[in-house]
């Protein structure tokens, strides 16, 4: 019989938000009357702008004509829309790239996973605390850690607390680590970084041969024009940085599926003899052989997220987006529980009132309340005793959530 893979089984409890939806759903058969407000797991809400639909249904129609149809595509995506997020992504940040280092998938969530594919396992992790939850499960399910210990951390792996006396933006690792994980704008805490806080990271990593892996999936949240969009704003980062981004939130397309992940030429590690080799190459091979790309159709619906049209369209309701969380940041705050981010991410991190766990704050809220949210400790253990509400909802359901809310807790 076949042995399975038993990292597998060192994961606690089932991913987050299952977990989540477990519950939910154990309260909706048992209260069917109850009127549920979701602003837990980041799902978006609103459709695909006109601009987008449009291009989507011309890619469909292509693949009707022979003259137009489209098979296997390049596994790395189309040249013309790498071309077209370094010209309208990247070039007005002043960062110039190739399209060979830019490379289409089919989400920033697989992209932040599969890359584990090119490191060897001897390599040290260091991740944040609370952290997107793929980062530490993934190095798990590959054997890279330990079984969890007393403290929730896992054996082998580096933590780097984020906590409000550090402003959320993790301190360098207190021990020699190969890999750092990076997400800006935070997920969960909303938070950003500043240009000189991301510059002290890449001379960090240039200084320690740390390679940064750098999730921008929230850039096109960012309002204030002087927090960077992208690890390459600062200077010597492509030689320590790969950065994912991705379409889901910014454009609507979590269940269309598109990311992108750019692998610099010039960033480097080392083989078991000590010699220097490409990580852009080790990625491309590890794309050709094991992901057959994006179909055209969503590319081409991708492409049209850059078109003057469709850029406006989408803008409008990423700004109703943060609309939304500011409704959901001012609102708390004017109850007296205080909040992080929301300013620059669809994401609020709140500290849960009256000193409550965050799970016995997540049923309180969905049993008292009927609002779905996200407890601070599913994203590790310095993530307990907060809660993170996503903005992405209607306007009116937020409005209500939030006053039931300040029903509920308001001073």
């Amino acid at each position: 019989m076949a042995q399975i893979n038993n990292n597998y089984l060192k994961l606690q409890a089932g991913y987050l938000f299952p977990e989540i939806s477990r519950r939910v759903n154990e309260f909706t058969q048992a209260n069917p009357e109850a009127s549920i407000i979701r602003l837990g797991i980041g799902d978006v809400t609103r459709p695909l702008v006109p601009a987008v639909l449009k291009a989507f249904h011309e890619g469909v129609e292509d693949m009707a004509d022979g003259g137009t149809f489209h098979g296997y595509g390049p596994e790395q995506g189309y040249d013309w829309l790498s071309q077209v997020i370094i010209d309208k992504a990247y070039k007005p940040l002043g960062v110039d790239l190739k399209t060979s280092e830019v490379f289409i998938s089919d989400g920033s969530k697989c992209d932040s996973a599969n890359i584990l594919d090119i490191f060897d396992l001897s390599n040290k992790v260091a991740i944040g605390d609370p952290v997107y939850p793929v980062y530490n499960d993934t190095n798990v399910m590959v054997g890279r850690s330990g079984q969890m210990n007393d403290e929730g951390y896992y054996d082998g792996l580096v933590y780097m607390p984020c906590t409000e006396e550090n402003g959320f933006n993790p301190d360098f690792p207190s021990e020699k680590v190969d890999i750092v994980y990076l997400c800006f704008p935070n997920n969960p805490t909303g938070t950003v970084a500043t240009k000189e806080q991301l510059k002290a990271w890449v001379d960090y990593a240039i200084a320690n041969d740390v390679v940064l892996l750098f999730d921008a999936a929230y850039e096109a949240f960012i309002t204030e024009s002087d927090i960077p969009h992208s690890i390459y704003e600062i200077e010597g980062a492509k030689q320590c940085a790969i950065e994912f981004r991705s379409f889901s939130k910014t454009a609507g397309f979590t269940g269309v599926r598109c990311g992108l992940t750019v692998v610099p030429e010039e960033l480097m590690g080392t083989t078991d003899k000590g010699e220097k080799y490409s990580f852009n190459k080790l990625w491309n091979r590890r794309q050709c052989t094991k992901f057959n790309g994006v179909s055209y159709p969503v590319q081409k619906a991708a492409a049209a997220v850059y078109s003057d049209e469709g850029w406006a369209q989408v803008k409008d309701i990423i700004d109703g987006y943060m609309d939304n969380a500011k409704i959901i940041r001012e609102g708390l705050s004017a109850a007296g529980i205080e909040c992080f981010g929301g300013i620059n991410a669809p994401y609020i991190w709140l500290k849960t009132p009256e000193g409550m766990t965050s799970w016995d704050f997540f049923d309180k809220l969905l049993n008292e309340c009927f609002v779905v949210g996200t407890p601070g400790s599913g994203f590790g253990p310095s993530g307990e005793g907060y809660f993170r509400l996503s903005a992405f909802g209607d306007p009116k359901n937020v409005e209500t959530a939030v006053q039931r809310i300040k029903e509920k807790w308001g001073k």
